[in-house]
């Protein structure tokens, strides 16, 4: 980072291209953003009112030395993106490929593991939870389920153009969060999704218990879930695929999975797999849900390019509590308690934005490419 540049020009998402990565949380060590030199990662907390709708903002930087940069990432639920001065990126979901992807983009709920090949740029993004998901969208999250579109074939208006817009606009990673929590704030009104929100407030308290099953650790049968919630076993799924993407008994395998494959991961890509679920059998158990959900064994995924994702697990734990979107518990205590952004400004324990506390390897003076890790 240049410090002889004027406090207000440091840290700059567009325009100067510096971005040097952190947080709107305090207390948590500017360590936990360290990546290579070139690029950058941010996380930040949603404001309060929309925690049960949204599930945190990042921001992914990477300048042009990481062009053809390949990255990988573990499934998870929805989220929309948007790239800013970045160049044409693809990403790759089991058999299909979207190239390019759209500016502005809704990336549905996975069940594969992501690649992405990225050429420089900043791709801005935040997660969206189940209950956000009716809110902001119509239609089931089941017809994007492992795909990549275009935001306007999910979400009607000019809502995109708008998010585009205002983050075009802001000259310093500390404002994306403050911009965004005012978009969302607006956007998830009843007055946008009429029939999204009459669906939603149907649904909730089944989709808030449903969402807690899936996060809670340990084996958990779907006739359990069903009779908890009331349901018949076919309204269970019919309320799952509606607004998580995925019937309920591979959201459970999922979250399952990747409890065991974070568990077992240790220093350096090493694997401990004593560490595993107990539910699960034996280790070939284990094995055939990896070749699910990865299409490979933990070894061999652990083996290619993942700069992005192992900065994003270490960042996203520290900032919202959790080290993937699809293990993100929205009713459980979150890391320190967001600020104002007239606090956050002059408190130094806030950085990579109005703050400027440095962070290490940080990237400066040049365009950045994108990740796909999740919020």
């Amino acid at each position: 980072m240049d410090e002889t540049l004027p406090t207000e020009q440091r840290g700059a998402v567009v325009g100067q291209g510096q971005m040097l990565g952190g947080t709107n949380c305090p207390g948590i060590a500017v360590e936990t953003f360290a990546m290579p030199p070139g690029m950058s990662i941010r996380y930040d907390q949603p404001a309060n009112d929309l925690a049960d709708y949204i599930t945190g903002y990042h921001v992914y930087c990477a300048d042009t030395r990481h062009r053809g940069q390949v990255d990988w990432f573990l499934p998870g639920a929805a989220s929309i993106r948007i790239a800013i001065d970045a160049e044409p990126f693809s990403v790759s979901i089991a058999r299909r490929t979207f190239d390019p992807v759209p500016q502005v983009s809704l990336f549905g709920p996975t069940s594969h593991a992501l690649r992405a090949v990225t050429n420089s740029g900043i791709l801005i993004g935040f997660g969206i939870s189940a209950l956000g998901w009716s809110r902001l969208i119509d239609q089931p999250a089941a017809a994007f389920r492992d795909r990549v579109a275009p935001l306007a074939t999910a979400v009607a208006g000019d809502f995109g153009p708008r998010l585009y817009a205002a983050l075009q606009a802001t000259d310093r990673e500390g404002q994306v969060a403050p911009v965004l929590d005012a978009l969302l704030r607006e956007q998830l009104t009843p007055l946008h999704h009429p029939r999204g929100a009459a669906c939603a407030q149907r649904d909730d308290a089944l989709v808030r218990q449903l969402m807690a099953f899936i996060a809670r650790d340990g084996s958990i049968e779907i006739g359990h879930i069903a009779a908890t919630l009331g349901l018949e076993p076919h309204a269970l799924r019919r309320l799952a695929v509606r607004h998580f993407g995925f019937p309920p008994k591979l959201l459970v395998r999922r979250a399952r999975f990747l409890r065991s494959f974070l568990r077992i991961l240790g220093p350096g890509h090493t694997i401990d797999y004593g560490k595993l679920d107990q539910s699960y059998f034996d280790l070939p158990h284990f094995l055939r849900d990896a070749n699910t959900f990865l299409g490979t064994t933990p070894r061999r995924f652990l083996a290619r390019s993942t700069p992005f994702l192992d900065a994003s697990l270490r960042a996203r734990a520290a900032v919202l509590g959790a080290p993937t979107q699809a293990l993100h518990d929205i009713d459980a205590p979150k890391p320190g308690q967001r600020k104002g952004a007239a606090s956050m400004a002059r408190d130094p324990l806030y950085f990579g934005g109005d703050g400027h506390t440095p962070v290490p390897s940080p990237v400066t003076n040049a365009p950045a490419a994108q990740g796909s890790a999740g919020a």
